[in-house]
């Protein structure tokens, strides 16, 4: 028996350690893996994550401190106006910088263009996800003009696994979900918006995001769809309401705004650098129909187009237009744009072709190179700042182009329109006259002259639009027209301008065009 008693007593030691051990781990005494601690930067572990914080109504918000390394840069600005913006810099995320630094330039650089009395221009970071390789960056803006100060927002994506940056436009699935969302959010608006000024275009979605409950966030402007005085407005979108409007995206971006950050880093810099945006871009729209080919000899196209707009009574002739499915290029001046740039947007969301006809309807040809320039910078800054929409189309007031002309229109991107029909409307304010010569001068490939600032043209567009689509004319716009242009190339209807010369014949068809500038709305 005394041989035995050695092995007995390592049995019983071991039962009683083991039922110790067990003891202890239920009590909870020996330490277990910490439920908070964040895997989002693809440590691997399987541990939940902490709730997302913000107000409940309001985009989400990362505190930086949680971030590992980033860092903040300081946009070197080079230009008048008086610029101080700050932007994130993320390990592994160079994509990310090198398109925050490139796109606020250019925002600082078109509220300088766009505002004859600009003056200063502040904006500030914060982070409103950061989770799954994927970053949120929210800047706030304030733009001072001689006008005062207004609040701004955009929204930026970042997909660190592609090294793509997106603009919030693009967290929506397609054209048709952004306008059932645009619908949602006139519903949902406060009693302070202007219900028609909400339209499904980019640059009025460029701060879109999420609150901690996953419902849909829609951040506007100061003034952009409400009086000024209610300073910037938004919208909440259920979360149900909104999950089918989601692109893959956008619904990666939900995903990860909706939890916590603790210690975030990247996985790695992108497998291959890129830039850019996805091919699906919400809110932005092509002036060319594909269903429309007017090379087609079945197909007679004719291009209705309105200078110095846009007027009191645009909105009439856009009604009139939608009636018949017509299109129109409208050649819209920089005082009027600023007088209404709702109408802007809608002619823009409705389809129809916004294009470039100076600051304040000179002689370009009589001015200097710089001049002629900055006339038209001013134009293409309001309407991209309105729309989103960068216009390649220009028609020069009177019709007056040179070498000059074209040399600055060819380096700015936009080709030379001008026409085949002059109605001379703004000399005969009788709608009769006008629409008797519109329509007389109608044939297939025809580019018909006429001002959206009368109101006898207005009227007589109704009849002008009647009687070409009781002919069987499509009425189209003038990129539908021409298909493909060639900056710096002036066009009468359909074919460049090859031989004239100091633009001749520019000023030949376009001499009658209103030679004491554009009139009173």
């Amino acid at each position: 028996m005394a041989t035995r008693r050695p092995l007995v007593t390592v049995v019983v030691a071991m039962a009683v350690l083991a039922g110790l051990v067990l003891l202890v781990t239920q009590s909870g005494v020996l330490p277990g893996p910490d439920p908070a601690e964040n895997t989002a930067h693809g440590s691997g572990e399987e541990s939940p994550l902490p709730p997302a914080t913000g107000e409940p109504d309001r985009l989400t918000v990362v505190d930086p401190s949680d971030v590992v390394d980033v860092a903040e840069e300081t946009l070197s600005y080079d230009g008048v106006v008086s610029a101080d913006v700050t932007y994130p810099s993320l390990p592994d995320a160079e994509p990310l910088t090198d398109f925050l630094a490139r796109t606020l330039d250019a925002d600082v650089a078109a509220f300088e263009a766009a505002n004859p009395g600009a003056e200063d221009y502040t904006a500030e970071w914060g982070l409103t996800a950061a989770n799954d390789d994927l970053v949120g960056v929210r800047m706030t803006s304030t733009e001072t003009d001689s006008e005062g100060s207004r609040e701004c927002h955009s929204t930026y994506w970042y997909e660190a696994d592609t090294g793509l940056a997106h603009g919030s436009n693009e967290l929506i699935a397609g054209q048709d979900e952004l306008d059932q969302l645009n619908a949602l959010v006139r519903e949902q608006s406060p009693d302070a918006v202007d219900g028609p000024a909400v339209l499904p275009v980019a640059a009025l979605y460029d701060s879109v995001g999420f609150n901690p409950d996953g419902d849909l966030v829609v951040e506007f402007d100061t003034g952009q769809i409400a009086p000024v005085g209610e300073g910037p407005v938004h919208v909440v979108v259920d979360r149900d309401e909104a999950e089918p409007l989601l692109s893959d995206l956008g619904v990666r971006a939900r995903d990860a705004a909706t939890v916590g950050v603790e210690d975030f880093s990247l996985s790695g810099p992108p497998e291959a650098d890129k830039d850019g945006t996805t091919e699906e871009r919400p809110g932005l729209f092509s002036p060319v129909d594909d269903a429309v080919d007017c090379s087609d000899p079945e197909t007679r196209c004719v291009a209705l187009t309105y200078d110095d707009g846009p007027g009191g009574r645009t909105p009439e002739l856009l009604d009139a237009l939608a009636e018949y499915d017509a299109r129109a290029t409208f050649f819209v001046t920089g005082v009027p744009v600023l007088e209404h740039p709702r109408t802007v947007r809608r002619a823009y969301a409705e389809g129809h072709e916004i294009a470039n006809h100076t600051l304040s309807h000179p002689d370009l040809s009589a001015m200097g190179q710089g001049a002629a320039r900055a006339e038209l910078e001013t134009v293409q800054a309001q309407v991209y700042r309105e729309t989103g929409y960068t216009m390649d189309l220009m028609r020069p007031p009177y019709g007056a182009t040179d070498d000059g002309v074209a040399s600055v229109t060819e380096d700015m991107g936009l080709a030379q329109i001008l026409w085949s029909v002059d109605t001379n409307d703004w000399k005969d304010r009788n709608a009769s006259i006008v629409s008797g010569r519109a329509l007389g001068g109608a044939s297939d490939g025809a580019i018909i002259l006429m001002h959206d600032i009368h109101g006898t043209t207005i009227d007589a567009s109704h009849e002008i639009i009647r009687e070409l689509d009781a002919r069987g004319y499509t009425m189209v716009t003038v990129s539908q027209l021409l298909g493909t242009t060639t900056p710096g190339a002036a066009y009468h209807d359909g074919q460049p301008e090859e031989d004239a010369e100091d633009g001749s014949e520019g000023q030949e068809t376009g001499g009658d065009e209103e030679e004491d500038g554009p009139a009173e709305d």
